[in-house]
């Protein structure tokens, strides 16, 4: 005979006298639990289904000992945010023996109720009712005022850069480099680190003070310098 358990929070096939592991339970080693969540019970060809639990059904076993499972590591990554963290884990678990299997007529595990006396009880002693106070209706606060929501800079165009393309441009963005300013204030080594894995061979020492020329407004000066550009790169 077998049946199908919820032990807290998970389903299990058990058998009598099977070891089972499961997560951590309330009690000390050699307590007797119950278990009355039986989604299934199997007696040869002899099945009964729950609907989701069978009604009077239930699960014996015995706390054997409280154990920890293995170390398991999580390791979590951000791509070119230089975000890593690693952790591990070791589960708490119980081990249990299931001693009996119940497939009808078991009581369902309720927990002891606090003894009351019975004895009689005391008159109470009426007090009379406090006078009625009269009310002051405090003023209202008025409600602080909202700050007005920062602005975000429109982006600019960072393929007027000579030497960015799209993908180039999309990069940096993502790198919150958004605008001409943004740009002119980075160094050439940061910004060789947040596109190196952009295909190409890419030389960005003439990107700030290209992009601080654009910012200025000097876009006549910046075409003269960029026909003698290669590709983002002095001649």
């Amino acid at each position: 005979m077998y049946a199908i358990v919820e032990i807290a929070g998970q389903q299990f096939k058990v058998a009598k006298d099977q070891k089972v592991f499961v997560h951590r339970l309330a009690g000390e080693e050699g307590d007797k639990v119950a278990f009355d969540k039986v989604l299934l019970t199997a007696d040869g060809e002899n099945i009964t289904l729950g609907a989701p639990a069978i009604d009077g059904a239930q699960v014996g076993a015995k706390i054997t000992r409280h154990l920890r499972g293995d170390k398991v590591i999580v390791f979590k990554k951000k791509r070119r945010k230089g975000y890593r963290v690693r952790n591990g884990h070791r589960q708490s678990l119980t081990e249990i023996i299931i001693e009996s299997i119940v497939a009808s007529g078991a009581k369902k595990s309720t927990p002891a109720k606090a003894k009351t006396d019975k004895a009689a009880p005391k008159k109470e002693v009426k007090k009379a009712a406090p006078k009625k106070e009269a009310k002051v209706v405090a003023p209202k606060e008025e409600a602080p005022k909202k700050a007005a929501p920062k602005k975000t800079p429109k982006a600019d165009d960072l393929k007027k850069i000579e030497g960015i393309g799209p993908k180039i441009a999309s990069t940096l963005q993502e790198n919150g480099i958004i605008t001409f300013e943004d740009l002119a204030k980075t160094k050439p080594a940061q910004i060789a680190e947040f596109i190196k894995d952009v295909r190409g061979n890419h030389v960005p020492d003439t990107w700030p003070k290209q992009a601080k020329m654009a910012a200025e407004g000097k876009w006549d000066e910046l075409k003269e310098w960029q026909d003698k550009l290669d590709g983002g790169i002095e001649k």
